[in-house]
């Protein structure tokens, strides 16, 4: 394993190979005049200028759906109708990266975001976060620039699925933080009705990148199919746990290590692993594989924790997490949460979690029961050794460690085990 150097202070992050994003954080948040000297000034195209540049790179988006941003940015209408929105809600518990880099290079999100607002040919930029501490750090730096009057940072703490792009494209424009049950895309009917192109942080500051550093330059680390370099949030048995930024194309066992052993990729909307096995990390080649890199979550199990207990706490929460909007919210996912529940105490319903995990995705009013069944159906696949010995014995003898990160305190059972019967 190759060496994760350059620590830095404050919120844990390091890199593995050249810095870019977290490029002169060293001493914590990165001034105005640090940041020019480090970066210099991102180059101000027009719309297809900048749609070209980004496609020269393949960029894609560095929130869950991964979707090529030169496509998304050549949908938007120009002119100053048009809105960009800044997603940093990060609501998941163990993603850390962009409010990691909110807090750490605000500069760079921001040149992002001025650059499409330029391109776009508008003024209208919304940056939302619900961390304190980033919201704090991007404060200062709209203080610090001439060029950043007009944008509007809004602090909204909620939850998980309020962060979801269209329920804070409602909550920007003055609505509750709730998904719309339409499929209407941003791009044509975000803020206030506007048109509006809208990314999560990390996207916005791999904008920056490409237009200071130039396509060739951007292209000249990374795998050939996304080029460059991205953030991962690393929890649990890992060499260094917290945000790292790392070129992609790196084999998947590199940052979780090697061998067996339960390996969650993408967060809790993600995919658990029996291992690694020869992924590498590149959104491509991961999608082909059927395990997408979603927020950039990687997280490894230790043994000494029960693996199956950390699967259900998290079950437990992202059914209280639920909007209420939809039966396969408000009724499957505590379901879903009480039929683990049966599984950790031994109860033989192995086969009804699987049943009711399956009945969930394309049914809900947003995509959360579609990542929390997938984030379920999956565990059950690679613990299966563990889910034996909880049906055989009614538990496995480890404790429940919380290695799995979630808001204190933890979400009580939705229901008696025997419930589940």
């Amino acid at each position: 394993m190759s060496t994760v150097h350059d620590v830095r202070p404050g919120p844990a992050a390091a890199t593995w190979g050249e810095a870019r994003l977290l490029a002169g954080t060293a001493a914590g948040r990165v001034d105005l005049a640090h940041h020019r000297a480090t970066h210099g000034r991102p180059a101000r195209l027009d719309a297809a200028s900048t749609t070209a540049a980004l496609a020269r790179v393949a960029l894609l988006g560095r929130g869950g759906a991964a979707f090529p941003v030169a496509t998304k940015l050549g949908a938007v209408a120009t002119g100053p109708r048009t809105h960009v929105l800044v997603n940093g809600s990060e609501g998941e518990p163990a993603s850390l990266k962009d409010r990691t880099l909110m807090q750490l290079a605000p500069h760079l999100v921001l040149d992002g975001a001025l650059a499409v607002a330029a391109a776009l040919d508008t003024r209208q930029v919304t940056v939302v976060v619900q961390d304190a501490a980033a919201h704090h750090a991007l404060r200062a730096a709209v203080a610090e620039r001439d060029d950043a009057h007009d944008v509007r940072l809004q602090l909204r703490p909620h939850g998980f699925v309020a962060g979801e792009v269209r329920a804070v494209v409602r909550a920007a424009s003055g609505g509750p933080a709730l998904p719309p049950g339409r499929r209407t895309l941003p791009t044509v009917d975000g803020v206030d009705g506007r048109p509006t192109f809208a990314s999560n942080a990390e996207t916005f500051a791999q904008v920056a990148l490409v237009l200071c550093l130039g396509p060739d330059r951007f292209a000249s680390v990374g795998a050939a199919d996304e080029p460059g370099t991205t953030l991962v949030t690393l929890v649990g048995d890992v060499h260094r746990p917290g945000v790292v930024e790392v070129p992609t194309g790196l084999p998947l066992a590199a940052l979780v290590g090697g061998g067996p052993g339960p390996v969650l990729v993408g967060g809790y909307h993600g995919t658990w692993l029996a291992g690694p096995g020869s992924l590498t990390l590149s959104r491509p080649a991961m999608r082909a594989a059927g395990v997408p890199l979603n927020a950039g979550v990687l997280a490894r199990l230790p043994h000494a924790t029960c693996a199956l207990g950390e699967v259900a706490a998290v079950a437990r929460w992202l059914a209280a997490e639920s909007a209420g909007q939809c039966g396969p919210c408000v009724f499957g996912l505590p379901g879903l949460a009480a039929t683990l529940d049966g599984l950790l105490a031994g109860q033989p319903v192995l086969a009804h979690a699987r049943q009711r995990a399956g009945l969930l995705p394309g049914r809900g009013a947003c995509a959360h029961p579609d990542g929390a069944a997938r984030f379920v159906a999956t565990a059950l696949d690679a613990l299966g050794d563990e889910v034996e010995r909880h049906r055989t014995h009614g538990h496995c003898g480890r404790p429940v460690r919380g290695v799995l990160p979630l808001p204190l305190p933890l979400p009580r059972p939705t229901t008696r085990p025997e419930a589940a019967r």
